[in-house]
């Protein structure tokens, strides 16, 4: 039997789809279609949707909002948000935290500020949330 072909157009619509994260939810998503790596297919979709590549250091937000962004790693994009979590009155820290969690409930992927790593994201899109409870982002 003959596989499907997966065309430029398909692909966009798919990618489109976990970028807005309509009808999709976004967490984590393989970037190959058999043994073909669509990693820069997806960087390039990402780039459309005004995703741009930079480190969570970088994103301007502040105490009670939010910015989300992608970190792909091994063909694999993994979504979160760029925030400040709260531990106490007077200790905050900013990460990158991914929707996929561990067992503990905890991000499963959590990337610092003080760390070059390259994440796509969309500071446009930057809305507010409760510093309080961060593990609601989602």
């Amino acid at each position: 039997m003959e596989k499907a072909r997966v065309t430029h157009e398909k692909l966009d619509a798919v990618f489109d789809d976990i970028i807005t994260g309509r009808g999709v939810h976004r967490s984590k998503h393989e970037l190959r279609i058999d043994q073909a790596d669509v990693t820069d297919h997806f960087r390039a979709a990402l780039k459309r949707h005004g995703y741009l590549p930079t480190s969570v250091g970088e994103v301007e937000v502040q105490p009670g909002e939010r910015v989300p962004a992608f970190f792909i790693k091994d063909s694999t994009a993994y979504f979160g948000w760029v925030f400040w979590e709260k531990f106490t009155q007077w200790k905050l820290r900013k990460l990158w935290g991914s929707v996929v969690r561990n067992k503990k409930g905890d991000w499963a992927i959590q990337l610092p500020p003080n760390k070059p790593t390259t994440i796509y994201a969309n500071s446009d899109l930057k809305i507010e949330m409760d510093v309080e409870h961060p593990g609601e982002l989602y």
